[in-house]
């Protein structure tokens, strides 16, 4: 890992008279965004609300693995889903719920281990850390 800090960037140029807005950071391919259907939008493309759970289960997986890996965590396959919960408190329309239900399928034997890691995932992961909403985990383990 690089020395802290570290910077990410993203850019949009939005045209007057486009309803899509192309979403871009340097060596990744473009994504289309808009506004979800609760905001009118299309419904069909990845929105700012998606993008942020999105970002929570990528985020919580790829800590999962790197913790996995330092821990030598045996595990075959982890189902990762999010939900978000956008809510006006004192006039403000924000996330105060994220809820993450994961179920990781890992060898006989492993289980109290595996729950431990995935909780660990949780607790470490950078994006729920920079979130003020509440963030539960649902985590499960099934042997394999």
């Amino acid at each position: 890992m690089e020395p802290l800090p570290h910077h990410y960037r993203a850019t949009i140029d939005l045209q007057a008279t486009a309803d899509d807005i192309p979403l871009r950071s340097p060596g990744l391919p473009e994504l289309t965004t808009n506004a979800p259907a609760e905001y009118g939008g299309p419904g069909d493309r990845w929105s700012p609300e998606t993008l942020l759970v999105g970002t929570v289960a990528d985020c919580y997986a790829l800590t999962f693995r790197a913790i996995a890996r330092a821990s030598k965590l045996e595990w075959h396959k982890l189902t990762c889903a999010v939900e978000g919960t956008l809510e006006k408190v004192d006039r403000t329309v924000r996330f105060t719920e994220i809820t993450i239900d994961a179920v990781l399928e890992a060898p006989a034997g492993s289980e109290s281990r595996a729950e431990r890691i995935l909780h660990k995932a949780e607790e470490t992961c950078l994006v729920t850390a920079s979130l003020s909403a509440t963030v539960t985990l649902n985590a499960t383990v099934t042997v394999v």
